[in-house]
Formats: C-alpha cells, sequence, structure tokens
C-alpha cells in the first residue's frame, strides 16, 4: 500500500460531479493515510474543494478560453508530478489524454473511455447502480467494496457567514436547473409555498444567473417569509446552510448532491428524470418526489432537455403538490422531535 503515495483523481465534468467523486477521496485517504491526493477539475469548480483537508493540490482545466493549450499545460504539470495511481472517473477523450499521457506508474479508469486500451486497470461501466458506487468501483482491488458517502468541508469562515440564517426554523429552496426539464416549474413551487406555515423561513438558493428566476417566486408570495439568496452564497456556504435546514427542496441537480454531501434532509423533485439512472440523493432523510402516473415518455433521456419534446411538460405538472406538502409535514415532525431533545 506504501507505493500509492503521489495520487490524481480526474473529474473534469459539472458540479455534481465533483461531488459525486469526493467518496474516493475519503476511501483513499483511509487506506493510504500517508498519500498526497491531487483532484483535476474544470475552471469555475475549484470553490467546491478549496481547502479540502484531504487533498494536496487542485489541478484545474479552463475548457472555454484556450482549451487545447490549457490541455496540453495541464499534461506537462500532471507528467511532472510523476504519480504513482492516475484515476480517471470518466469516459471522455479529454480525460483519457490526461491519463494516458500522465507518465503514472499505474492508471485506471472505466472501460468506455475511448482510450482504455492504455489504461493498466479498466473497469466496466454501468448504470444499474449509483453513481458513487460507480466511481467506488475504480478502487475496490485497491480498497474494499464498502459505500463511502460524498463529503465537502465549508471552512469556520462559511458556516460563521450563514450563521444569521438560522437564528428561526428555515427550509431551503433551489428551484432551478440548467435543463429546463429538470426543473420543477416557477408557478408549481409557488403553490407549494404558499402551504407552508409562515413561522418558516424560506431561502431560495442558486447561482448569480438563478437571482432574477428566484426573485420572481418571492415576489409572487409578498405575504410570505422568504429571502432570496441565490447569487449571494458561494457553494460551500450554500452546502452549510443547507446541513440544519429542516427540509431542503430541490431538483435533480447540484444543490441535491450538495445535500448529500452534507448530509442534510432533502426532497428531490424528478421531473424528466428517473433517479434509477444513478443519481439520487444519499442523504439519511432523502425523499423523492415524481409524477405518480406512469407517462410513456418519461423518463425522455439520460439528461434534461431544453424543452418537453412532447411540449406539454406532464412530467412536471402532474406532480401533485401535496406530495411535496406532505414530505415537508414529515420532516417538520422530525425537525421538532430533534431540537426538542436538544433543548431538554
Amino acid at each position: 500500500m506504501a507505493k500509492y503515495k503521489n495520487i490524481l483523481i480526474i473529474q473534469t465534468a459539472f458540479i455534481g460531479d465533483v461531488i459525486l467523486a469526493t467518496p474516493i477521496i475519503e476511501k483513499l485517504k483511509t487506506y493510504f493515510p500517508e498519500s498526497q491526493i491531487d483532484f483535476l477539475l474544470r475552471k469555475g469548480n475549484e470553490s467546491l474543494l478549496k481547502e479540502h483537508p484531504k487533498l494536496r493540490e487542485l489541478l484545474i482545466w479552463d475548457k472555454k478560453q484556450g482549451k487545447v493549450k490549457n490541455q496540453l499545460q495541464v499534461i506537462r504539470n500532471i507528467r511532472a508530478k510523476h504519480y504513482d495511481l492516475v484515476i480517471n472517473l470518466q469516459r471522455f477523450l479529454s480525460s483519457g489524454l490526461f491519463t494516458t499521457f500522465s507518465k503514472a506508474a499505474f492508471t485506471i479508469g472505466f472501460d468506455k473511455n475511448p482510450l482504455s486500451f492504455t489504461f493498466d486497470k479498466k473497469v466496466p461501466h454501468t448504470f444499474d447502480k449509483h453513481e458513487v458506487e460507480r466511481n467506488l468501483s475504480l478502487v475496490h482491488s485497491l480498497t474494499d467494496s464498502q459505500l463511502v458517502k460524498p463529503r465537502l468541508y465549508p471552512s469556520d469562515h462559511d458556516f460563521a457567514s450563514i450563521r444569521t440564517y438560522q437564528e428561526a426554523p428555515y427550509i431551503c429552496i433551489a428551484p432551478t436547473s440548467v435543463w429546463f426539464t429538470k426543473q420543477y416549474p416557477a408557478e408549481q413551487w409557488i403553490k407549494f409555498i404558499q402551504q407552508i406555515a409562515q413561522d418558516v423561513r424560506i431561502y431560495l438558493l442558486g447561482a448569480p444567473s438563478d437571482k432574477n428566476a428566484c426573485e420572481g417566486i418571492a415576489n409572487a408570495l409578498p405575504e410570505k417569509n422568504i429571502l432570496n439568496l441565490a447569487g449571494q452564497l458561494n457553494l460551500l456556504q450554500s452546502a452549510a446552510l443547507m446541513q440544519n435546514a429542516v427540509i431542503n427542496y430541490v431538483n435533480d441537480s447540484a444543490p441535491m448532491h450538495l445535500a448529500s454531501a452534507m448530509n442534510a434532509p432533502v426532497c428531490a423533485v424528478y421531473c424528466s428524470t428517473v433517479p434509477s439512472f444513478g443519481f439520487g440523493p444519499l442523504s439519511d432523510f432523502s425523499r423523492v418526489v415524481e409524477v405518480e402516473r406512469e407517462l410513456n415518455c418519461r423518463p425522455c433521456g439520460l439528461h434534461g432537455h431544453r424543452s418537453c419534446p412532447k411540449g406539454h411538460f406532464h412530467c412536471a405538472y402532474h406532480i401533485e403538490t401535496q406530495q411535496l406538502v406532505n414530505v415537508y409535514q414529515e420532516a417538520r415532525e422530525l425537525f421538532e422531535i430533534k431540537h426538542k431533545g436538544n433543548r431538554e
């Protein structure tokens, strides 16, 4: 085991993919506590793993500005570090190039990567398990087959920055998604929020680009105790806030994985996609809400679409408001029991 002292993990996809790669860090550090672990990700995602206590360095690939030139620079950087082990979590040519030209003593990746024939170990990639299980399968032969959940490490500053929002019970809602068909419609969120008691604060979370969408929901409910925090919190601050919420409502998108990484109570609303794709919530309190009637057009693809292919978006509009309310009631009851015990 001592031979893996210098390790690189490659995951240059999106925010959720990086979060779901973090169990690899936890597992490797358990089995190789003296190892130095680096992580390669795309520019824009580095704040997720900033000051991660189990990582030595973040390598950043800028995919938007001079993509190929920057890729060559990253390859040179990787080669100079003389890694003992490179673990590639992706199935794309670009990550295959990083792995193949790494000059690492040992490389591992999925068999569906077009350059997998150059890897020292190829692992079958299947869709019959959760993404975390898929990722961990890459290191089963080096560690064990036990599941490890995603984990993020907000700093003391991150927790301090959101403390003022935690003075009373609250719920968080991340109402948007990059993909239209993964996004529960704004008018449906409004119907749900109307059912929430006034004594609970509601925080709307999202990126700066989500600010207007969240503001539209807040403006439609002036009587409710709503604060739009979209664009005001970074990813780790959002994760810290989610941790102690009564419940967090999310789409099948990155905030769901933030909740999983903090073991925060979560209700994931699935529209066009389904949990069986392998990207469901992993918190101890995890509930999935989806249309209860069978639709022959659902799921309509592994990823979301810019618009409903059928034009009706039944997978979202046929979700009943009461389904979300039921989860809130269950979570609120558990929250009250927990905090009653704390007060006593």
